[in-house]
């Protein structure tokens, strides 16, 4: 007859043998990243860090993936520091003439096909907000071309998003986009940089996070799960699709959690041959599953 602490003891061992290992949150949050990345039908690249933290779960966090529009976000903040630096003025006058004007997503081009002039307070907006061609390249101009904004990010420490080509580039051949790249982990510093605001005036950041938050683009993507009011600021990409090939749909932000804590999130979903809304909703169920995972956590 067994005594009970031979009981206990055998009880003991069978609950904690390796049979009983239970895998941890941040496991279960990066398999649940693998598997909804399964109906892209593409290459997925997902990172998500808690900012306050650092802790960061990702997918193919380390890939390259193209930026199409999301560049648009690594060139304001580099614009944002000439400002700062005294090189430009947020009011000085900036003219976009025909020859400015690009094709693809370009609410200037459709709305002043013969040229407009606007402040450079304009122009970013235009951006940023609207994700505008003309603007986005006008500005690349004036900073000095896309080599001047590789050249910025690397004084942040940022090594692992690279600006090499303009939106006219990218129109002209269609392999130019891969030229502009990012790793996942890489734009979420990016985006930690800007959340921590060290290199930015507070007031210069506010107005950059302002036209992130008040974007109408991308709605269905890093927004498109998350309970209604959630404050997303946030940069979307896209390529165009052909012969069934998508070569890329982003969405890359900062959200806020409800405990008040912020989540630098970055989808990226490359050469993809599913359609728009399936494309969209894997963005939009990452962002969800990561949000549920940081807002349930007990963790400081």
């Amino acid at each position: 007859m067994l005594f009970l602490p031979h009981l206990l003891l055998l009880a003991a061992l069978f609950q904690t043998g390796p049979a009983q290992a239970q895998p941890s949150a941040r496991t279960v949050l990066a398999s649940q990243f693998a598997k909804l990345a399964v109906p892209a039908v593409g290459r997925v690249g997902v990172a998500a860090t808690l900012v306050e933290t650092g802790e960061t779960v990702s997918l193919a966090g380390a890939e390259r993936f193209p930026m199409q529009s999301v560049f648009k976000l690594p060139i304001a903040l580099a614009v944002i520091h000439e400002v700062e630096q005294g090189r430009f003025r947020w009011s000085q006058p900036v003219r976009l003439m025909p020859a400015d004007m690009r094709g693809g997503h370009s609410p200037l081009h459709d709305q002043h096909p013969q040229g407009i002039e606007l402040t450079l307070q304009e122009l970013i907006r235009y951006m940023v907000t609207e994700s505008d061609n003309s603007a986005c390249d006008k500005l690349l101009s004036l900073l000095g071309g896309p080599a001047a904004v590789t050249r910025y990010l690397r004084t942040l420490g940022l090594t692992q998003v690279v600006v090499a080509t303009t939106e006219g580039g990218m129109a002209q051949d269609e392999l130019a986009q891969y030229r502009n790249w990012a790793t996942p982990v890489g734009m979420n510093q990016l985006l930690v940089v800007l959340h921590k605001g060290r290199t930015l005036q507070p007031a210069n950041r506010a107005l950059l996070l302002g036209y992130l938050t008040s974007t109408p683009r991308g709605q269905k993507r890093l927004k498109g799960r998350l309970p209604a009011g959630t404050v997303v600021a946030h940069k979307t990409g896209a390529s165009g699709t052909h012969d069934g090939l998508t070569r890329a749909t982003n969405d890359v932000g900062l959200i806020t959690l409800p405990n008040g804590r912020h989540l630098a999130m970055s989808v990226f979903i490359a050469d993809s041959k599913a359609s728009e809304a399936v494309r969209e909703d894997v963005i939009a169920q990452a962002a969800q599953v990561a949000y549920r995972y940081w807002s349930n956590s007990t963790k400081p």
